[in-house]
Formats: structure tokens, C-alpha cells, sequence
């Protein structure tokens, strides 16, 4: 579940992008839209989706290596970037 508030001015418009990496290569791509939040909200989201299908041998080298796994978020407020984490 996420959750996120906002401050005391509204967002018209809010997005996350959220990637996820193993090795370099990108696993999951997930795309949230919010649309209008209030100021001086607590809001919180709750998404269910599918997860890719692995092999054991990959699963295992996954739980072998879990530095290997990397996220990008990207946060967009009207469609312009405000915040970028790694």
C-alpha cells in the first residue's frame, strides 16, 4: 500500500512511475494516476497486480543476489517532473 500526503496546496494532477531492475534488466514497469488531490490530505493507495513469471533457477539467483535489485521512481505533478528517486 502506498501512502502519501500532500501539503497545504492541491495537486491537480499526480503520477508515480515506478520501475523495478534486476541486473539491469527491467522486470516491472508500474504507472499510478492519481488525478486531483486535496491540500492537507492523507491519501492512500492500494494496487493488486500481476507479477512476472521466473524460473526456480532464477528465483534462486535472485534471492542470492539481492543487491542486485534496483528501483526507479519518478514523480510527476501536471506532467512535470518533481522528484526522482533511485
Amino acid at each position: 500500500m502506498l501512502k502519501f500526503c500532500v501539503g497545504p496546496l492541491e495537486v491537480p494532477s499526480f503520477r508515480m512511475i515506478e520501475r523495478h531492475y534486476y541486473k539491469g534488466e527491467l522486470l516491472r514497469n508500474y504507472d499510478f494516476t492519481f488525478g486531483f488531490c486535496i491540500p492537507n490530505s492523507t491519501n492512500t493507495w492500494e494496487a493488486v497486480y500481476d507479477m512476472p513469471v521466473n524460473s526456480k533457477e532464477r528465483i534462486n539467483d535472485m534471492v542470492g543476489s539481492p543487491d542486485e535489485h534496483v528501483s526507479d521512481s519518478f514523480y510527476f505533478v501536471e506532467d512535470k517532473l518533481v522528484m526522482h528517486n533511485k
